[in-house]
């Protein structure tokens, strides 16, 4: 399962459904995946924060550890073309949202995410909490 970016941020800020569905991926047995878009969205968000250095050590934390997939060559030409089609469709969504997409659609895996919208519009199967 390929967390999405507002999937980390609630659970660093201890959202209790976030928290409670990790943990029902974690009984499962299910691989937790984060991907290079997230990290860059994750850092960009420290750069912004009133407390970069406490951010930064939350960071670090729940990088530790954690399987992470590169936005390769066939995930990013995957990425390029959702990001274009839904451009010229008039359904733009961020471009590291269809980052995420082509990189889970080209491990065919899912993502969880608050963002369910804009997953869907990509093509992408999500869960929510």
């Amino acid at each position: 399962m390929i967390l999405d970016t507002t999937v980390i941020i609630d659970v660093l800020n201890k959202h209790p459904e976030a928290i409670a569905k990790l943990q029902e991926l974690l009984e499962k047995n299910e691989p937790i995946i984060i991907t290079t878009p997230s990290i860059f969205e994750l850092w960009s968000c420290v750069a912004q924060s009133k407390k970069p250095e406490e951010e930064k050590q939350k960071i670090k934390q729940v990088l530790q550890h954690q399987i992470i997939w590169d936005l390769d060559e066939p995930a990013a030409e995957k990425a390029g073309l959702i990001d274009g089609t839904l451009i010229s469709q008039g359904k733009q969504i961020q471009p590291e949202d269809a980052m995420i997409a082509g990189i889970a659609l080209t491990n065919k895996d899912d993502v969880l995410t608050r963002n369910v919208k804009d997953f869907a519009k990509a093509g992408v199967k999500v869960q929510t909490y």
